[in-house]
């Protein structure tokens, strides 16, 4: 799936998007992923489709891929700062160790 061109491990597997059928070549490792992908594809452009308010199976499509690329990208920032809050929590705990000591000293 991720190269066009076929390997020796690859198979073709059909999708069925908006009542559509697509073959595919992919590995066999991603098969169940890419039959994942279509679901998804095809639940979004359903409820596009369903909304009435896009007409055209390109533009359903391409608003569909649409959405899915904002999520993509909103999901990767969301990730990026998962490393900065780590970091902020460290330091307040070392923050409130190092309190803690202090009191821990002044009664001694």
């Amino acid at each position: 799936m991720g190269d066009s061109t076929a390997t020796a491990s690859s198979e073709t597997v059909t999708v069925s998007i908006l009542d559509k059928e697509y073959r595919v070549a992919c590995s066999e490792d991603e098969r169940a992923e890419l039959q994942a992908s279509a679901r998804l594809l095809h639940e979004r452009m359903s409820r596009i489709r369903s909304s009435g308010s896009v007409i055209g199976l390109e533009r359903i499509a391409v608003m569909a891929a649409l959405n899915i690329a904002h999520e993509l990208i909103q999901a990767k920032s969301e990730l990026a700062r998962i490393p900065l809050e780590q970091e902020m929590l460290d330091r307040l705990q070392d923050k409130v160790q190092s309190a803690l000591g202090d009191i821990d000293l002044d009664k001694t």
